[in-house]
């Protein structure tokens, strides 16, 4: 019998993952993982703070796939093949158990991301995947044997019959999967925080507010909006509210060079007229005392400071004295406060890129790209992206997972 020779190019959570499950599927199959840098996994060990977020405790493939702004629906039934509830499973009997946050985050319960990495080291040395390191790939061509030649840096070169392409969003995967026929679709990042113009604003710095729902507005396109934690830093908003934001609106913020309007409603549990009745109530109850001081909703001082200094009102300004007009542009600023975005921060935690290979050239039940018969894909390279919280891992995991066991076929 010949035996198989497989090679996966990226030493990361999903070419980890598709070595390990291709190696336990074929133990006669020669499985090679080649990493560019000298260290493997090194996203794993930033990932979650040195925690590791590794999956989202949705166990339900039509609930999980909602967390994807891109590669949801070729997700769905890849989901139902491998999705979160088989990740525990399989670290859990690998010696990892997982531990849900209240937000439905799964880290490992040493919180430390060197127990993933741990894991998934022993498991490729013990499925006897042959790991190399500071091997990086300059190219792949297809022979007419069918067969794969990748040429390496050193010169070296390798024949495979089978290829996997983890290489998360480096160029060269890109480069490669482009060579062999593939359209990859323009990478642009993905999670990322938003600057805002007025430094005023951005002085509150440290003052975060829970929840908030917030709506982005790019001309001639439609509205977004997401609802959750915002946290001002010193460069604009941050917060899981804004970064999911990002994900859904990292298409359209780029091809608007990151300009845009936000609308912040602090208080999105009432309706503006309640918010109106509220400082109505203030204003007859408190008529003589300074607005700065007795503000009558639930929102934090120093926003309720920067709103009245907003609006033009004196900090010792009395509720007596305000006029309808004014109190009027108080409830806007509470239920629809209007910021200017103008450029893009970093969400220093996750490093995620929307884009990648085309999704309709690549068939979900296996990952075998539809144009190349023995090459496989999985994790970012795809145009796969989620929201953060553990949901690109999933992805990672399952398509690792999925491509593993079909290249392990005879």
């Amino acid at each position: 019998m010949q035996l198989l020779t497989i090679v996966v190019i990226g030493g990361g959570a999903a070419g980890f993952f598709g070595a390990i499950a291709c190696a336990n599927a074929n133990p006669y199959a020669r499985v090679i993982l080649l990493e560019a840098s000298r260290q493997p996994l090194a996203k794993v060990r930033i990932s979650g703070g040195g925690r590791c977020n590794v999956t989202h405790a949705c166990f339900e493939p039509a609930g999980l796939v909602q967390n994807y702004p891109r590669g949801g629906k070729a997700l769905r039934g890849a989901f139902s093949r491998f999705q979160a509830k088989d990740t525990v499973s399989w670290f859990a009997s690998h010696g990892v158990p997982l531990k849900k946050e209240a937000d439905g985050r799964m880290f490992p319960i040493t919180d430390d991301s060197e127990t993933i990495v741990e894991c998934l080291m022993n498991a490729a040395q013990e499925t006897g995947v042959e790991l190399r390191t500071g091997t990086a790939v300059v190219s792949v061509k297809r022979l007419l044997s069918n067969e794969f030649e990748l040429i390496l840096k050193s010169g070296e070169t390798l024949k495979c019959d089978r290829l996997l392409l983890a290489t998360g969003s480096n160029p060269v995967g890109y480069k490669i999967a482009q060579a062999l026929g593939h359209q990859i679709e323009q990478p642009v990042p993905s999670l990322f925080t938003f600057n805002i113009a007025d430094p005023n604003f951005r002085a509150l710095s440290g003052v975060s507010v829970n929840p908030v729902r917030l709506r982005l507005s790019v001309p001639e396109k439609p509205v977004l909006e997401q609802t959750g934690p915002l946290l001002i830093t010193h460069w604009g908003v941050s917060g899981p509210a804004v970064l999911k934001l990002s994900a859904w609106g990292a298409r359209i913020l780029h091809e608007n060079r990151y300009q845009a309007t936000l609308l912040i409603n602090w208080l999105p549990d009432l309706q503006q007229e309640q918010v109106r009745e509220k400082i109505l109530a203030v204003k007859n109850e408190w008529g003589k005392k300074a607005i700065a001081l007795h503000r009558g909703v639930d929102l934090p001082h120093r926003l309720w400071q920067y709103f009245i200094t907003r609006l033009g009102i004196n900090t010792e300004d009395r509720w007596a004295e305000i006029s309808s007009k004014t109190l009027n542009q108080l409830v806007q600023e509470i239920s629809q406060g209007k910021y200017l975005i103008n450029g893009k921060g970093v969400f220093k935690e996750e490093f995620v890129t929307c884009g990648g290979v085309s999704l309709k050239e690549v068939n979900f039940q296996t990952m075998e790209s539809k144009l190349a018969t023995g090459l496989y894909f999985a994790g970012e390279i795809l145009d796969i992206d989620g929201i953060t919280g553990g949901f690109n891992f999933q992805s990672a995991w399952t398509t690792a997972y999925l491509a593993g066991l079909a290249m392990a076929k005879n």
